[in-house]
């Protein structure tokens, strides 16, 4: 699987949810691109990794 353009491992079964939340991500203040398409938040917990999958996670930064 690639995240963000490099090659990423993960734990076979593994959730969406739990590979942003193993990886530090907060989930409040980012979206997550899978394959071209922004995935709900809603989903996260449904949707299961695989290794033919290319994801963008892009994080929110505050300023002024």
């Amino acid at each position: 699987m690639k995240v963000n353009g490099k090659e990423t491992t993960f734990k076979e079964g593994i959730t969406l949810s739990e590979f942003l939340e193993k990886s530090d991500y907060s989930l409040e203040k980012i979206v997550v691109e899978r394959n071209g398409k922004i995935i709900s938040k809603n989903s996260y917990c449904e949707i299961i990794l695989k290794n033919e999958d290319n994801y963008e996670i892009v994080s929110f930064v505050g300023g002024g």
